[in-house]
């Protein structure tokens, strides 16, 4: 599942560049970017994929929260009924040292190529350091603080780690999950028509708490997942249909991440094991791939913006995959916080 939602993101986020593609509708919903994409599938055009993943890639995210939601019950809830054994400091600096040895490799190269070339972004002193302490999220505009776009996630990350900790660990019930899950939709639902207030709601936890909140249920719920294949593949086709038609609506697609987790959940359930493996691999190195891909994602988009969309869209797929993979072997030489 990491290697899919990987690919997705990282595909997004050079898609979503390029000119005359559709854009997403990530942390505002406008009709007019839907329109396009009706647009688009009624009267396919020669970048067809290009549209969908520029659309659709940044669901790559919700995936990713719910694994984390999945992952923290595992790790503190099945093999250590009585973990965290540690203060909540302790456990705070152990999970931020953990991605803060994976942000500060990739910030440090993007920050480096990024002076080299045309276009530098420029920090204020204080961006530089919400970045790098993972709490620019709350500042004013984040969209305009956090560069690059994608290194929002960590600062997200933290907060429900956090969230975890003092909430979801200590009280287990089911209903506790899910009421936190409809008041943080409800805040949303209530700041639809009020974009720059919902953007700053969806930077933050509150944005990410329903795919994070299915990860700890279900992890809870010792469900088994053992499918059919064919059953998997009828949800696949259902899961990307109820996500086409509940993203045209500004009510249904707060609830798009339920059916993109249940689609990519499937899809796992689906895939032939020749496919799988290179994507497990991909999968191991996701963290890197996640804070390398903006680096070579600024040396390609420009020369391929608007011609030769796919030689561009080929080169930075390789480029990005090759890099996240040598970044990897760097993080992997920086010594693991202890708990």
């Amino acid at each position: 599942m990491r290697g899919i939602a990987i690919l997705a993101i990282m595909l997004h986020n050079y898609c979503h560049f390029l000119k005359d593609i559709v854009r997403e509708n990530e942390y505002t919903w406008t009709s007019a970017k839907c329109d396009k994409l009706l647009t688009i599938i009624q009267q396919p055009d020669a970048f067809f994929p290009i549209h969908l993943f520029s659309f659709f890639g940044h669901y790559g995210v919700p995936v990713f929260l719910f694994l984390s939601g999945f992952g923290l019950v595992m790790k503190y809830e099945t093999s250590h009924d009585s973990c965290p054994p540690v203060s909540f400091w302790r456990y705070f600096r152990y999970n931020w040292l953990k991605l803060f040895r994976i942000l500060v490799v990739g910030f440090v190269c993007f920050t480096m190529i990024d002076a080299m070339t045309y276009g530098m972004h420029r920090y204020l002193w204080y961006e530089v350091i919400g970045v790098l302490g993972m709490f620019a999220n709350v500042f004013e505009n984040p969209s305009q603080v956090i560069w690059p776009g994608p290194y929002w996630y960590f600062g997200l990350t933290l907060q429900v780690y956090i969230l975890y900790r003092l909430v979801f660990w200590k009280w287990r019930h089911w209903g506790v999950v899910v009421a936190t899950i409809v008041v943080c939709w409800l805040l949303q639902e209530i700041c639809l028509d009020d974009a720059e207030t919902l953007e700053r709601l969806r930077y933050n936890f509150i944005g990410g708490m329903l795919p994070f909140g299915m990860g700890i249920l279900l992890a809870r719920s010792h469900v088994n997942l053992s499918i059919h294949w064919r059953l998997a593949g009828g949800i696949v086709m259902l899961s990307a249909v109820f996500v086409t038609i509940m993203s045209m609506n500004q009510q249904t697609w707060l609830l798009v991440p339920v059916f993109i987790v249940i689609g990519t959940v499937a899809l796992v359930k689906y895939l032939p094991h020749f496919i799988l493996q290179p994507l497990e691999w991909v999968g191991g190195i996701s963290a890197a791939i996640f804070v390398s891909h903006p680096i070579v994602r600024k040396l390609f988009v420009r020369p391929y913006y608007q011609d030769d969309l796919y030689a561009g869209l080929i080169l930075y797929t390789v480029a990005a995959l090759l890099v996240g993979w040598l970044l990897m072997l760097v993080i992997n030489k920086i010594p693991k916080p202890k708990l």
